[in-house]
């Protein structure tokens, strides 16, 4: 029987039962949602409910040690990682653009100072200028060639491929 059953059956909510036991409610709620009680709460409630610690360090044993909101933890910390990746990938966007717009006019000026006779800065800038295009099509989601949906569809087919192994 879990704390949380053992509460329940009495009628409790979690903040009476930190109440009756001495201890914080964060602490019930850190024990219903799996985490490991210390020796000290582990008496406390112990007492409350009429048993002995053995017997409730059983019944930890034999729960779940994970809490329920793990799915839904590691799903919060994907959706920060890519909310991360998307501003780096941004920054860096932004960061080309400009190195653009202070490297081109510094590379028109040596190429009218040392070899007027051949343009070659518009090849530079024509291939700076593509550069930058494609970089922006494929960061703001105007270019999902390679996206999402065919990151999932070629992990999928890899793990089928593993799986008939």
């Amino acid at each position: 029987m879990s704390i949380q059953h053992r509460r329940t059956e009495r009628g409790w909510s979690q903040e009476e039962l930190a109440m009756h036991a001495g201890v914080s409610a964060r602490t019930i709620q850190r024990l219903e949602n799996g985490k490991r009680a210390s020796l000290e709460t582990l008496k406390c409630l112990a007492a409350v409910f009429e048993t002995t610690v053995s017997e409730l360090v059983k019944e930890q044993t034999m729960t779940p040690t994970t809490p329920k909101s793990t799915e839904n933890d590691a799903l919060q910390a994907e959706a920060e990682k890519q909310a991360i990746a998307y501003v780096q990938n941004v920054k860096a966007f932004h960061m080309n653009w400009i190195s653009a717009i202070v490297i081109l006019p510094v590379l028109y000026i040596l190429n009218q100072r040392l070899s007027p006779e051949f343009d070659w800065f518009f090849i530079v800038a024509l291939c700076w200028g593509a550069a930058i295009a494609l970089h922006a099509l494929v960061i703001f989601g105007m270019f999902s060639v390679l996206g999402g949906e065919w990151e999932q569809k070629q992990f999928q087919s890899k793990m089928d491929e593993l799986q008939r192994r």
